[in-house]
């Protein structure tokens, strides 16, 4: 399944079945594409290691991953993934919604274990590697829910609810001790709120002086701010994401380039042209 670098940073797109909430596909960095830009949805995720090595960011931490580590993205979480220059990495995505773990009355599982894990007062750890004395059973586990999902016998979704259920278990029974602060959290919203803000506007002129309005911030200090956390320049990232889009866009619709740049909020031709050469390596026409 190609997902196509993603099609926003908050995610609308709809990975899982009404019925059955619960999905999983393949992708590679960067073969696939080059990166999966910082983003969120209200689906957990586990991103699984298959081959290689690279990075993923979740919130405020960053963590080097090669094969057989498991990362766990809770809903709302920030969260990107990366190639280490040079290396190439294969993951399993598994996204399932968590309603399809709650009952429809109020039960100790989800007053006590799963509505605080889900909602972050419960501290997991992220990073699930051979280090953790969790480890071998939470992998065990998600290689019996692949095979259900690769064999199907019936009644299979219920063994993949009950395995769902032993994962987190072992993320209930393992904590952490690391807690967002509250400083962090207030840090955490103010960035989901640019990239919400950017991905609903991103066709649209957007300045500096705008954002850091919106932020309720000084100009410098909105630069400095984004900078310090995202790791990039708001420019470079607002530019990033307009590219992204327009990369999506270009072999599917019969809009010509030009418009397509105007579509993704670049008035000029030529710098977008640079722009796409630069971060794909080919011309938007060649991709075309």
């Amino acid at each position: 399944m190609n997902l196509s670098e993603f099609q926003k940073y908050k995610e609308n797109k709809i990975h899982t079945d009404h019925s059955f909430p619960y999905n999983t596909y393949l992708c590679s960095i960067p073969l696939d594409f080059p990166c999966v830009p910082y983003h969120w949805h209200e689906e957990t995720e586990l991103i699984v290691i298959q081959k290689g090595s690279g990075i993923v960011h979740v919130d405020f931490h960053q963590y080097k991953v090669s094969a057989g580590s498991i990362i766990v993205v809770l809903p709302g979480h920030l969260h990107s993934i990366a190639e280490i220059p040079g290396e190439k990495m294969e993951y399993e995505n598994i996204l399932f919604r968590s309603e399809m773990l709650f009952s429809k009355s109020d039960d100790l599982c989800s007053t006590a274990f799963l509505t605080p894990l889900l909602n972050g007062t419960l501290p997991v750890n992220v990073h699930i590697h051979p280090g953790l004395s969790c480890y071998e059973e939470f992998s065990s586990v998600i290689r019996h829910m692949d095979r259900l999902c690769e064999q199907r016998p019936a009644g299979y979704q219920l063994s993949l609810k009950g395995s769902l259920f032993q994962l987190f278990f072992l993320l209930t029974s393992n904590q952490q001790s690391h807690m967002l602060t509250a400083s962090e959290e207030k840090i955490l919203q103010k960035l989901k709120f640019v990239i919400q803000y950017v991905q609903e506007h991103y066709s649209e002129p957007i300045t500096i002086a705008q954002m850091a309005e919106q932020c309720h911030y000084s100009a410098s200090h909105f630069m400095k701010f984004f900078k310090e956390h995202m790791k990039t320049s708001f420019i470079h990232y607002l530019n990033d994401y307009r590219l992204t889009m327009a990369h999506q866009m270009i072999p599917s619709s019969p809009d010509s380039i030009l418009t397509i740049a105007e579509q993704c909020g670049f008035d000029n031709l030529s710098y977008f042209n640079r722009l796409f050469k630069r971060k794909y390596g080919i011309t938007p026409k060649q991709l075309r």
